[in-house]
């Protein structure tokens, strides 16, 4: 059966700077290439589920300025159903890469700091670029809630327990106040352990492939995990997929080009 997911999160406008190396500070750096994404974590990861087969609804709010079709382009090409305020103005993201894939991020939130407070049923997925607030509204009536706890910021003990799964990086797991029911800790090129209540119940390797563009790799792993266990499929089998969809993006420009179909994760973990 189809799993249908809700995502209550950011839409952005990506503004990529492709560089040699990233500038340190005070530094000027020249010679790059520059391009424009439809972004945002939560629109990246609206725009992952709906490609990996899953029907999904994204709740958030864009300007009424230039920006805001741009940044809506990937969502409505991949068939997300849109629920949308008009607030002052898109949210803007501000990234640089370097020739090995890493990245520089800088937010400018925009709309996404006035997305509304309000509960959701079904399945559930929130990030942290929209109004903690909000993300905790989110969670009331929610069957299942994931929370993808990036960017770190603070948050409290009760919005993670009421988490059924939490998805975070090394340094966003030490930004939690308290320890989550069920944490995914994405490692990189090491791949991701799965842990219950600390303690760890899996674990996969990610695919080898050349990094171009890191962006999105975070997004694509936490929808896949998402849309994968909503399938019905074990945890572990959950994580491997997962792993090989961050991959993908990984190895790709750019944050929602980079993101990849359950054929191509299919054929990943079949190669």
């Amino acid at each position: 059966m189809r799993p249908e997911l809700t995502v209550v999160g950011s839409i952005n406008l990506d503004l990529v700077a492709r560089v040699e190396r990233l500038p340190r500070p005070g530094e000027t750096v020249s010679g790059a290439a520059f391009d424009r994404f439809p972004g945002g974590k939560g629109a990246n990861q609206a725009v992952a589920a709906a490609r990996l087969g899953a029907g999904v609804r994204l709740v958030g709010a864009v300007g009424d300025d230039a920006y805001a079709d741009e940044a809506l382009a990937g969502l409505r090409e991949a068939g997300v159903e849109l629920e949308l305020g008009t607030e002052s103005a898109t949210g803007v993201a501000l990234i640089l890469v370097d020739a090995a894939g890493e990245n520089q991020i800088v937010v400018v939130p925009g709309a996404n700091a006035e997305v509304e407070a309000r509960p959701v049923e079904g399945a559930v997925l929130c990030q942290l670029e929209i109004p903690v607030e909000t993300v905790a509204a989110a969670a009331e009536r929610a069957d299942f809630f994931c929370l993808n706890a990036a960017p770190a910021k603070p948050i409290p003990a009760s919005l993670v327990e009421r988490c059924d799964l939490v998805v975070v990086n090394r340094y966003e797991r030490e930004a939690l106040p308290a320890e989550p029911p069920l944490t995914a800790l994405t490692l990189g090129a090491e791949g991701a352990v799965l842990l219950e209540r600390g303690e760890e119940v899996a674990r996969a390797a990610a695919p080898r492939v050349a990094a171009v563009d890191g962006t999105a790799a975070g997004d694509a792993f936490t929808a896949c995990l998402v849309v994968t266990r909503l399938e019905g499929r074990e945890w572990d089998e959950a994580l491997r997929r997962a792993c090989a969809a961050g991959a993908i993006a990984a190895s790709r420009p750019g944050a929602q080009p980079s993101l990849p179909t359950a054929a191509e994760v299919d054929a990943l973990l079949a190669a």
